[in-house]
């Protein structure tokens, strides 16, 4: 009778541990659609601002993102219809190799997010001296210049959205290569800094024709990739650690079925 009981045990906890990883792999799936979406969401909305920062580790943050977000979501699928059909190439399958490279899988994934999370929040502690630094020197020195036409579109696209003049202030633009040219033909500011953008509606600086914002685009830019790291970073780690529990539940799952294995060869 103890021998039975423990046999209608363990199948219990097999069979709970299944529904555990199905219900596991639906999450996993649905988190990976999530980490794609942010990733993707990072590069497309705004993504002119890219070419106005110094460093790559923003657009890196979201790469790593979108990839690990793709495999999550292909990893996941996969899992949700072996658990269903309960095929040879399932993770649960009571074969040892397929369990332990879905195992692997699983902690490669919750690496690769780890490091977007991390990347994304050590970001966000330097962005704001990042911004001080660099954002003045690329939009007094590189607007409407040769070849800088990617930046010259995200400034003008800033000073827009964000309706800001200048890095800091409209004053910035007077010492700007720009101004000083014949090109800006007695422009003050560019044109992008109007609030209604008409041709050499930036000959005039007065208040009632630009933006004159407190702290200027720095703040504003400042404050949107914030937001943008912050989301990276909550999804990434958030994710990576619901991965690290569907870890820790198959490796149990596989666990139970060695034992199984090993109990079944024993009585024969």
């Amino acid at each position: 009778m103890t021998a039975v009981y423990k046999d209608e045990e363990a199948d219990w906890l097999t069979v709970c541990l299944k529904y555990l990883l199905f219900v596991f792999n639906f999450l996993f799936w649905v988190g990976g659609v999530a980490v794609l979406g942010v990733g993707v969401w990072t590069l497309v909305e705004k993504s002119d601002y890219l070419s106005l920062l110094a460093s790559s580790t923003f657009a890196v943050s979201a790469y790593i993102l979108i990839l690990a977000g793709s495999m999550v979501v292909v990893t996941g699928f996969l899992g949700c219809c072996a658990v269903i059909r309960e095929q040879k190439s399932c993770p649960v399958h009571e074969t040892g190799p397929s369990g332990r490279e879905y195992f692997f899988c699983l902690l490669v994934i919750f690496l690769i997010e780890l490091v977007a999370g991390v990347l994304a929040y050590v970001y966000y502690q330097r962005l704001s001296e990042e911004l001080k630094q660099h954002l003045n020197q690329t939009m007094t020195d590189n607007y409407a210049q040769p070849g800088q036409e990617a930046i010259t579109l995200a400034v003008d696209r800033l000073q827009q959205d964000f309706k800001c003049c200048g890095s800091n202030n409209s004053r910035d633009w007077m010492v700007s290569v720009y101004v000083s040219s014949t090109q800006a033909e007695d422009r003050l500011v560019p044109d992008s800094c109007c609030k209604t953008i008409t041709p050499h509606c930036g000959n005039r600086d007065h208040p009632s024709n630009i933006y004159k914002v407190e702290g200027g685009c720095i703040t504003k830019l400042e404050q949107f990739l914030a937001n943008h790291l912050l989301v990276i970073g909550a999804v990434g780690i958030g994710v990576a650690c619901l991965q690290l529990a569907g870890a820790v539940l198959t490796a149990c799952f596989i666990y139970l079925l060695y034992k199984e294995e090993e109990e079944d060869f024993g009585t024969l």
